[in-house]
């Protein structure tokens, strides 16, 4: 039986600094969600919106919003991710935490930090990668400026599925669509990109765009910009596994050593 994997990317503005508050907004909305689901997609720092201050909004890993996303996933059946702003030995990190319904945890800490908007000094970068198997798919998650870099998304590993949660700005939204249909179509897989919107506290605004393309760039799905919305898109293994055996391009890869 081939495998489906129904996803809920929900595009939502961002309460600035404000835990509690966004906390309290995305239960709604998750908790709207009538069909059946197997992981829920939230934006990049989805308790806080892009702030370059950690001090007002990190939390620990057994914190407030861990213990929140256990809860609901373990209500919804279903695996919730997104990005937060997480302080661990005395450094933070933007880092992405994809719960399980059973209640474990996979985490992944952003590679490429904003140098542009000062990330960098604030938040210290990963260099782990994460493929996550889960419902028969092989989820490769990854960040906002993640996207620009095509060496570090590059399928030297299987997966099935990149995921990206971002706060992309309307000023260079080109990029994001470009970029996200274009990692589709170089690693043969499934891409997503959930974006939020509305305006922050720095006055930048967000469009949204968030997509779905499919292994050969085909757009799936996408949200109208601008706008608060859930939507739901089902992807196959059968898709993923059939075009790379019909067209085999992936054979013909370079291959590389990242340093």
């Amino acid at each position: 039986m081939d495998a489906v994997l129904n996803i809920a990317m929900i595009q939502s503005d961002l309460v600035w600094e404000n835990p509690e508050q966004n906390r309290l907004n995305f239960s709604e909305k998750i908790n709207a969600i009538s069909d059946t689901v197997d992981l829920i997609v939230l934006p990049e720092m989805f308790t806080s919106g892009f702030t370059m201050f950690p001090q007002f909004v990190a939390e620990a890993m057994d914190g407030k919003t861990i213990q929140w996303m256990q809860s609901l996933a373990k209500a919804k059946n279903a695996a919730i991710v997104g990005s937060l702003v997480i302080k661990e030995h005395d450094n933070y990190y933007n880092r992405l935490v994809f719960v399980h319904p059973n209640g474990l945890i996979d985490t992944y800490n952003k590679r490429h930090t904003f140098t542009l908007a000062g990330e960098d000094k604030v938040y210290k970068k990963g260099n782990q990668k994460l493929i996550i198997n889960y419902k028969g798919f092989k989820i490769r998650p990854l960040i906002c400026y993640d996207l620009r870099f095509p060496v570090w998304s590059r399928i030297s590993e299987d997966y099935d599925v990149l995921l990206y949660v971002a706060n992309w700005p309307k000023k260079r939204i080109k990029a994001w669509d470009t970029l996200l249909q274009a990692r589709a179509i170089e690693n043969m897989c499934y891409c997503i990109g959930v974006n939020r919107v509305g305006l922050d506290a720095n006055n930048f605004e967000y469009p949204g765009h968030s997509a779905v393309y499919d292994a050969l760039g085909e757009k799936l799905v996408d949200v109208n910009p601008n706008t608060e919305a859930v939507k739901l898109v089902a992807l196959t293994k059968f898709h993923v596994d059939a075009t790379r055996k019909k067209l085999r391009f992936l054979d013909d890869k370079d291959g590389f050593i990242l340093e």
